[in-house]
């Protein structure tokens, strides 16, 4: 069985947010499941290909010239890299002020073409497309193959001029919306099947609080509409082998976390005190809810608690956290920007992680931070729901905190509770041996995926496997 995958992002070739971990990750553990598995990415420059050869595309006369170049990546295996007028960006999707390029529904809808023209040229059995950038090849597809969209992130859903409905392909109908065009929209009408990247963000959807406007159109897909919950790379995120830390360590080990907690106190510019320290890895854009946690910060020093910020996003938000810890130097650090390193070293330092989100389809970080022992504070949404168990409900089997729901005072409520609960150290510890022990992996979310590719193909599951 032959699987055509196409993303706007991919690890490590370019990620923007947690669809190009996701796409890799899933990518990577079908391949080692059996599954043939060809990806598409735009071609965005300087991505160095071995064996590489390089053909024309003959697509539609509005999409100009257009190229795909096919070879092997180091990391990333096998990649079909394509070019269109303007694809090539230094960032996939903005500029250098954080405004969408104005052209990209040209660019992703070109590219939507390239993607089915693919589809039929490999030979695919299934053809697989991720969110709204890659949402359009289904317009133009051959209906005869069987087709799959996984939808990471509903809130982005490339709304344009409803003119692109002339041009998309023969199935362009399914893509008006509204008196615009939008091709999330016409993906979720016409795959086969709709993934959604947790069973709790699948629920969510059809409700007009978190439908973004297409829950009726998500209702309407029934069974055809599930929830698989993302993995994450655990050989990447490992802490025994995991080289940007100080010190490694397989298991719960109060003697790392306090030398890993000590060194990135000290990166960040934070005293040592003894106190949790709380640590937080984001985007700052509004889904992320800094915001809500923003009022807490005043009574850190009161609970006692300190927090260190990683992430990069809305001037506002930015320009809030450097007062915030210019305030509050001793209990308040922000660093502006996204480092690897960095947020490695703050993962595996803190005590506690913080996701105040507003919406979490599924969530990486608070899966990465319990990988590393450190226990997540998150709102009870979406993904955080599905992987995040609260100690104070369930203190046999609790993983963390969850705030009932997206707002300053319950989010102020959970952190008073964390901490509370992190001062006992027979219940810590257990909670991290628990978070350390359970299988984030992507073993389990592919092989659902296959399950659902060998559904749609009428093949047994086993079929596709070694």
């Amino acid at each position: 069985m032959r699987i055509l995958f196409a993303s706007a992002e991919l690890v490590p070739v370019v990620s923007v947010g947690g669809l190009g971990a996701a796409a890799a990750g899933l990518v990577d553990e079908l391949r080692r499941q059996g599954v043939d598995v060809e990806v598409v990415l735009p071609d965005y420059g300087e991505t160095r290909l071995d064996d590489e050869r390089r053909r024309v595309l003959d697509l539609a006369p509005w999409v100009g010239p257009a190229a795909v170049r096919s070879g092997r990546h180091a990391e990333a295996g096998r990649l079909h890299l394509v070019s269109v007028p303007g694809m090539a960006r230094p960032h996939p999707y903005t500029d250098a002020d954080g405004k969408g390029w104005p052209d990209n529904d040209h660019r992703f809808f070109a590219f939507g073409l390239a993607i089915a023209r693919l589809a039929s040229d490999l030979d695919a059995d299934i053809l697989h497309v991720n969110d709204w950038h890659t949402a359009s090849a289904l317009a133009a597809s051959d209906p005869e193959i069987p087709t799959i969209l996984s939808i990471h992130n509903l809130a982005y859903q490339g709304t344009t001029d409803a003119s692109w409905l002339d041009r998309l392909g023969t199935r362009s109908a399914a893509f008006g919306r509204n008196g615009e065009c939008n091709p999330l929209a016409g993906a979720i009408a016409l795959a086969d099947a709709v993934v959604v990247v947790s069973p709790t963000y699948r629920d969510e959807i059809l409700h007009r609080e978190h439908g973004c406007g297409l829950d009726d159109l998500l209702a309407s897909r029934g069974d055809a509409l599930v929830g698989i919950l993302n993995g994450i790379d655990t050989t990447s995120w490992d802490p025994a082998t995991d080289p940007a830390l100080v010190r490694r360590s397989a298991a719960a080990s109060p003697a790392a976390k306090a030398t890993n907690r000590a060194a990135v106190r000290s990166e960040v510019g934070l005293p040592e005190q003894p106190c949790p320290l709380i640590v937080a890895v984001t985007r700052l854009v509004d889904q992320k809810g800094i915001d809500l946690l923003l009022p807490s910060v005043e009574f850190l020093a009161t609970m006692p608690a300190q927090l260190a910020i990683l992430g990069a996003g809305e001037p506002w938000l930015v320009a809030a956290l450097h007062d915030a810890a210019a305030r509050l130097p001793d209990t308040v650090a922000f660093v502006d920007g996204y480092d690897d390193g960095l947020a490695r070293r703050l993962i595996a330092g803190g005590d506690l992680l913080v996701m105040p989100s507003r919406f979490e389809p599924c969530g990486l970080t608070q899966m990465q931070a319990m990988r590393y022992g450190t226990l997540p504070i998150a709102t009870d949404v979406g993904g955080l729901h599905d992987t995040i168990v609260d100690l104070d409900r369930s203190p046999d089997r609790g993983t963390g905190w969850l705030a009932s729901d997206p707002s300053p005072m319950a989010i102020l409520d959970a952190l008073h509770r964390a901490i509370r609960g992190w001062s006992v150290a027979t219940r810590r510890r257990a909670a991290q041996q628990r978070a350390m022990a359970t299988d984030w992996s992507w073993q389990v979310p592919a092989r659902r995926y296959r399950e659902t590719y060998a559904r749609l193909v009428g093949s047994p599951v086993d079929t596709v496997s070694p």
